[in-house]
């Protein structure tokens, strides 16, 4: 006899049941606990991806040979584009 590895869960799947259910009835996966699983795998893979791109933009933000700004600058910098734009979408 085989031993689970894991216990069953219920999962609600609301308006992604019915795309869930088409990829078990279309032969791509066997059955909606191998849905889930590809699911979470693709999850953990963009997470992963995104990982990696905050490390390299944090890792070139810090080789920046350029001075920093100071945060108020930033900031007032940010909040006249945003007025720009608003000015833009209202023109």
């Amino acid at each position: 006899m085989a031993v689970r590895a894991s216990k069953p869960v219920t999962v609600t799947l609301g308006e992604l049941a019915e795309r869930a259910e088409a990829r078990v009835k279309s032969g791509s996966y066997a059955s909606l606990s191998e849905v889930l699983r590809a699911g979470l795998r693709a999850l953990d893979r963009e997470e992963l991806m995104l990982d990696a791109v905050l490390k390299a933009s944090v890792e070139a933000a810090l080789a920046d040979p350029r001075p920093a700004v100071p945060i108020d600058h930033a900031f007032a910098q940010l909040r006249a584009r945003a007025a720009a734009r608003r000015s833009a979408d209202n023109a």
